[in-house]
C-alpha cells in the first residue's frame, strides 16, 4: 500500500469535510499527531481505528486503502488489490522478523569466535587487540543491522488502549524487552508500558 497516497487522500478528505485535525483527531480519540502521521505518509491508521476514519470521512474503508475514491464498477477490484497488498505486507514482516533473528544468530557466533581466537590462539598483542576491536565491531554492526530489521517487522499492540502502532526506531533500542513484549510508550493514550508483539496487523 502507498503510505504516502494514503495519507494525502487522508488529508484532502479531511478538509472536504470542513474538519481541522485536531476535530478528527478528537473525534477518533487519538492525538492530533497521530493524525499529522497519517497525512504525512509516516503511518497508517490502525485497523480499529479504520471503520471510524471512514465514517468521519465519508469514505469506505477500500477507498481508504486504495487512496483515492474507488468507481462502483472497480470496486471489487480494488478490494482484491488491497487484500493483496495486505498480505504482501504480512508475509514481507515475517521474512524481516526471520533476518532479524538469523543475523542475531551469526552475529552471537561470529563475536564468540572472534573473542575464542582473540583468548586462545597466541598472537602478538596489536593483532589480539585488532580481533577484539573486531569483534566489537562486527557485535555493533550485527545488533543494529537485526534491530532495524526486527522494528519494521510487524507492530505493537499497546496494554493500555489496544491500538497498534510502530515505534520509532530510537524507542524500540532503548526499551527493554521480553521475547514477546518490549516497553514502549503508545503514540495514542501517552501510556507507556510491556506492549505486546504483532506480526500481522
Amino acid at each position: 500500500m502507498d503510505q504516502f497516497k494514503i495519507g494525502r487522500f487522508i488529508a484532502a478528505r479531511r478538509k472536504e469535510c470542513g474538519l481541522t485535525q485536531r476535530q478528527l483527531a478528537d473525534a477518533l480519540a487519538i492525538s492530533d499527531k497521530t493524525v499529522s502521521k497519517w497525512e504525512t505518509g509516516r503511518g497508517l491508521p490502525d485497523v480499529a481505528l479504520m471503520l471510524p476514519l471512514c465514517e468521519a470521512l465519508g469514505v469506505t474503508v477500500n477507498d481508504l486503502l486504495a487512496g483515492q475514491l474507488v468507481e462502483p464498477a472497480n470496486y471489487q477490484q480494488k478490494a482484491e488489490e488491497n487484500m493483496m497488498d495486505l498480505m504482501r505486507e504480512n508475509q514481507e514482516n515475517k521474512k524481516r522478523f526471520i533476518l532479524a533473528a538469523a543475523c542475531t544468530g551469526v552475529t552471537v557466533v561470529a563475536v564468540c569466535a572472534l573473542v575464542t581466537i582473540a583468548s586462545v590462539v597466541e598472537l602478538p598483542t596489536a593483532a589480539r587487540v585488532a580481533v577484539l576491536a573486531l569483534a566489537v565491531a562486527t557485535g555493533a554492526a550485527g545488533i543494529g543491522t537485526a534491530a532495524a530489521l526486527d522494528a519494521q517487522a510487524g507492530c505493537y499492540e499497546c496494554p493500555s488502549c489496544g491500538q497498534l502502532f510502530v515505534p520509532a526506531l530510537g524507542e524500540y533500542v532503548k526499551g527493554y524487552h521480553t521475547l514477546t513484549r518490549r516497553r514502549l510508550t503508545c503514540p495514542h493514550c501517552g501510556k507507556t508500558g510491556m506492549c505486546r508483539r504483532r506480526i500481522t496487523r
